[in-house]
């Protein structure tokens, strides 16, 4: 009777003590529910960047009308976003050093608003631009501050999912202003873009700022307010403080982060990795086609109304995909199918224009060109359009995170620039040879890839920076 009375009360006993180590080890982990509060509050920047962007594809025709304008007017005004752009890349990483990340999206919804009111009152051409210009200003900030804000906030488990959200919102919102930019005047339109803003600066007010960017600052008792908020009330954040607060106490017996410093050996690896990539995704060809998608199927005599449909809606499910990914198959993996389908997509494009230009199975030129874009827009959206923000918000130190983030993002507005620009002139040049130029930049960009870009997944920042840049 003994035995078994210790038999059953080891038996129950058992049971216990292992469903109170399992509910401390939950404890001790928290619920993220702040964090994605946090993140959805964020990736209304990503939503207004997108905004911005679709804008002045549905409401060309409209704009012309009103106000006179010539073709090369408008291409003023479409373009200067870009520039607008570029100088809020070269901006962002002082501004969300020096006022914290919540600082840096405030600033950015301020010039947001500010350009989409001057575009909803504009009688005339300057104002137009102005507003157009200030917008472009406001989306280069977003570009870096967010992926780089939920990058220090979300838990190294969750980091690239919800960095994979900032590309997400943004082809979503892209979407959505071509949908409803047939419905609406171009006016209304604008005021569509004041709703995203509305929204982060509102939730700015409930999120904590980046506890990262609070331990930069000294700032101690905020920082470890700030992340027992992320993590949980009842979550053990000890083990995470610590290595944060070690990390940065190394970091700050540096010297100040200057240009050339960047260049140093210390730093010269995640320098490249984060220039490089943004090099891959911009000159592979991407803003050429995604501007000109409409002329490209119209030229291989498909639809365009069909295929620009069809493009957008494959975009947002990929993309979507892609977030579901990236933390089960790792960036590495994403990157390389990526850059294949590039290759593969433009080459099935380059092969429906060479056969269009020399009149051989002129029949299978739609159907063998909406092959190639298709295939091109979804391998990008499942690698090469997010997995660079996410590994650029990544592998920068917190010493020269402003510095290195802003050159990275100056380089991807340029490339954008640079292709888009470029890309009717190539057409004219060559259209087959076009999409030659592009896949073979695209087997450069995976060469890259494999040789230099390291898989981040499953690893605290800290872990994954010392590693780069011992």
């Amino acid at each position: 009777m003994k035995d078994v009375e210790e038999g059953v009360q080891k038996g129950i006993l058992e049971p216990l003590v292992g469903e109170q180590d399992h509910q401390l080890v939950r404890a001790s982990k928290g619920h993220p529910w702040m964090v994605y509060f946090c993140t959805f509050v964020a990736v209304c920047g990503s939503y207004e960047f997108g905004a911005c962007a679709g804008y002045s594809s549905p409401t060309q025709d409209a704009i012309k009308k009103d106000f006179s304008l010539s073709l090369a007017e408008y291409s003023l005004f479409g373009s200067i976003l870009t520039f607008g752009a570029m100088v809020g890349a070269i901006t962002s990483g002082s501004i969300a050093d020096f006022i914290g990340r919540k600082g840096a999206m405030r600033v950015s919804s301020a010039f947001c608003v500010a350009g989409w009111l001057l575009i909803y009152f504009s009688e005339g051409t300057v104002p137009l631009d102005i507003g157009r210009l200030a917008t472009g200003y406001g989306m280069g900030v977003f570009s870096y501050v967010v992926p780089i804000f939920i990058a220090e906030i979300a838990p190294k488990e969750l980091r690239g999912t919800l960095t994979t959200l900032n590309q997400f919102m943004i082809t979503a919102a892209v979407s959505v202003a071509f949908t409803i930019g047939n419905v609406l005047s171009w006016r209304d339109l604008a005021l569509t873009g004041l709703i995203p803003t509305s929204i982060l600066l509102l939730g700015l007010f409930f999120i904590p700022e980046s506890p990262r960017w609070l331990a930069k600052r000294g700032r101690q008792k905020d920082f470890e307010a700030a992340l027992q908020i992320l993590r949980g009330k009842d979550a053990d954040i000890s083990e995470e403080a610590e290595e944060i607060q070690d990390y940065i106490t190394t970091l700050e017996q540096l010297p100040k982060s200057r240009l050339l410093e960047l260049f140093h050996r210390r730093y010269l690896r995640s320098v490249t990795i984060g220039i490089g990539l943004m090099v891959c995704q911009q000159f592979g060809g991407i803003n050429g086609i995604c501007f000109y998608t409409s002329s490209i199927f119209a030229l291989a005599g498909f639809s365009p109304t069909i295929g620009t449909i069809a493009y957008a809606c494959l975009q947002i499910v990929i993309t979507g995909l892609g977030a579901a990914l990236i933390d089960k198959a790792g960036r590495k993996p994403l990157l390389l199918l990526s850059g294949s389908g590039l290759v593969a997509g433009c080459t099935f494009a380059a092969v429906a224009f060479y056969l269009k230009v020399h009149e051989v199975a002129v029949a299978a030129v739609p159907a063998l060109a909406v092959t190639g874009i298709m295939v091109y827009i979804g391998s990008f959206s499942i690698g090469m359009g997010a997995i660079p923000w996410v590994v650029m918000s990544e592998i920068f130190p917190v010493n020269i995170k402003g510095l290195a983030g802003s050159v990275a993002t100056l380089t991807n507005w340029f490339g954008a620039w640079l292709c888009s620009y470029t890309f009717n002139f190539l057409m004219s040049w060559s259209s087959y040879g076009t999409f030659i130029l592009y896949a073979a930049i695209n087997v450069l960009a995976i060469l890259f890839i494999i040789v230099a870009v390291p898989e981040t997944k499953g690893k605290s920042l800290e872990q994954l920076q010392a590693a780069i840049n011992s």
